[in-house]
């Protein structure tokens, strides 16, 4: 696998985790059983893992369009996304 499909994979897994991550929170934003911090946390923490998705989905067209990528930038996104997915169930199973 050259240089180049290893970036595009790891952007689409930076991608993957961060509408996963978004999905999710809005998910739990939706229960009305918790407090309103909580629930503001969840709306913030989808709202940002949404931008960040959509930054990814940015990268990942300009590399297949262009060809032109950073493999840096690629791995860094990946790193992001996997450590965001990570926060996310740390803060779900402290508000459980």
């Amino acid at each position: 696998m050259s240089l180049y499909h290893t970036a595009l994979a790891f952007y689409v897994v930076a991608l993957v985790c961060q509408t996963t991550v978004s999905g999710l929170s809005l998910q739990c934003w939706r229960r009305h059983d918790q407090a309103t911090g909580w629930r503001r946390l969840w709306l913030s923490l989808s709202l940002m893992a949404l931008f960040l998705a959509l930054q990814q989905a940015y990268w990942l067209e300009i590399a297949v369009r262009t060809g032109l990528y950073d493999f840096r930038q690629a791995s860094f996104s990946m790193l992001a996304g996997l450590l965001a997915l990570y926060v996310w169930l740390q803060l779900r199973r402290l508000s459980a």
